[in-house]
C-alpha cells in the first residue's frame, strides 16, 4: 500500500514513473469529491497559485462522469478543506469530462486509468480547452488515493507539464 507521503517526497520523474505504471479506475467509482495537493511546480509558481484544491465528480444529464475544481483556502497540504466562497457559492472552475485515456497514453504513456479532459466542458479558445489530467488509482483496486498530472493538448501534438498531484477521497 503506498501512502500519501510517499507520492508526496518523490521527484517529477518518479511520479511520472508511478503514473505510467498506476492502475485502471472506473469512472462510476470516481463520483464524490477528493482533496487535491499540487506537486512539482517551482515554489514561486505555487505561491502564485495554490498547493490544495478539491475536484468534485457527478454524473451529468448525458449520463457521463463530469466533474470541476473548488478553490480552498490554503492551509497546508494536511490542513482541514476549506472551500473558498463568494456569497453563499463556492469558487469553482475548470469544468471537465472524464473518459478512457487516449490510446497512446499521451505525453505520460498513461494508458491506464481516466483522462480529465477539459476541452470536452470548455469553450475551444477557452485557455482551459488544451488542458488535459491523465489519472489513475495508486493503489491497485482502490479509489482512495489517486496520482494525476497535466499535459496540454494541440491537436495531436502534446506537451507535458511539471505539475502533478494526488487526490484523495473526501469523507
Amino acid at each position: 500500500m503506498i501512502a500519501r507521503e510517499a507520492l508526496w517526497a518523490m521527484s517529477n520523474a518518479e511520479l511520472a514513473r508511478k503514473l505510467a505504471a498506476g492502475f485502471p479506475l472506473d469512472e462510476a467509482a470516481l463520483v464524490g469529491s477528493y482533496r487535491g495537493v499540487s506537486l512539482g511546480l517551482p515554489a514561486l509558481v505555487e505561491r502564485l497559485t495554490w498547493t490544495t484544491f478539491r475536484k468534485t465528480f457527478h454524473r451529468g444529464d448525458d449520463g457521463r462522469v463530469r466533474g470541476h475544481n473548488v478553490r480552498l483556502e490554503q492551509r497546508g497540504r494536511t490542513g482541514p478543506a476549506v472551500a473558498l466562497r463568494r456569497g453563499d457559492r463556492e469558487i469553482t472552475f475548470g469544468p471537465f469530462v472524464v473518459h478512457a485515456p487516449d490510446h497512446d497514453g499521451g505525453p505520460f504513456a498513461c494508458r491506464s486509468g481516466v483522462l480529465l479532459d477539459y476541452g470536452a466542458a470548455n469553450p475551444a479558445l477557452s485557455p482551459l480547452a488544451r488542458l488535459r489530467d491523465p489519472l489513475v488509482a495508486v493503489n491497485e483496486g482502490s479509489t482512495e488515493l489517486l496520482l494525476g498530472a497535466t499535459y496540454l493538448a494541440f491537436g495531436p501534438r502534446s506537451l507535458r507539464t511539471p505539475s502533478f498531484f494526488t487526490l484523495e477521497r473526501e469523507a
